[in-house]
């Protein structure tokens, strides 16, 4: 844990927060805070700064908090990503929040299961679990916004083509010809598809949308795999 994540519901006052819990035992027992500790804290949706202990107890700690600086710059890319396999959505979510992406869209596909769609990991509390996790490895305090659209057609035709306006659309292909850019070329949508692929239909649906075929080379790679090696190309 890089950061002591605070909620508005940890704040009894403008500047003392108590925690408990997770973040309680981890000051406790990993961080071995005292009386005086000061630790690196951020408050969801705002800034970030620095926590002094002024209590520890059993089941809570308390901070004197001062919150000075600005989360880090999100990453300017939109991950429209095909919902990946329940297990693997996890980790998935978990990374892509730590890169600094800050709108993730899940969507179906015909090689999507559609039983993916009733899991439990894609219900508020445990998109929450993750993204926490993702916020904390990273010290940042932004939450993405994330948006579940189960079929294909409908969202690529009237959904996608206003949430992508003003970015440069890409989609991963590992047969196409133009290798993934890299660095920084603006804002970016990125589309992701299932570990199956998409099927010849979809590729040329997303063509006609404006999205351009990028290709990280002929290797075959899970989602959990391609994911971050896509949204490296965008941090320089």
């Amino acid at each position: 844990m890089n950061l002591i994540l605070l909620d508005d519901a940890d704040f009894p006052s403008d500047c003392v927060a108590v925690v408990t819990g997770r973040r309680a035992d981890h000051i406790r027992t990993v961080l071995k805070a005292e009386v005086g500790t000061r630790l690196r804290v951020g408050r969801l949706g705002g800034m970030l700064g620095e926590g002094t202990v002024t209590r520890v107890d059993e089941g809570a700690v308390e901070l004197a908090v001062v919150l000075t600086r600005q989360p880090p710059p999100p990453l300017p890319v939109t991950l429209l990503l095909a919902l990946p396999r329940p297990k693997v959505l996890r980790r998935v979510i978990q990374c892509v929040v730590t890169l600094g992406v800050k709108r993730i869209v899940l969507f179906g596909a015909f090689r999507v299961e559609r039983s993916y769609w009733r899991t439990p990991w894609l219900t508020e509390p445990e998109l929450r679990e993750q993204i926490v996790l993702g916020l904390e490895q990273a010290r940042d305090t932004v939450p993405p916004v994330i948006t579940t659209h189960p079929l294909f057609k409908p969202f690529l035709e009237d959904e996608a083509p206003a949430l992508t306006d003003g970015t440069r659309r890409l989609v991963a292909d590992p047969d196409a010809v133009m290798p993934c850019p890299v660095g920084d070329i603006g804002p970016v949508s990125l589309v992701v598809g299932p570990e199956g692929g998409f099927t010849a239909y979809e590729l040329s649906l997303l063509g006609d949308g404006g999205f351009e075929p990028v290709s990280l080379g002929r290797r075959i790679f899970r989602t959990e795999q391609v994911v971050p090696a896509l949204l490296g190309r965008f941090l320089a």
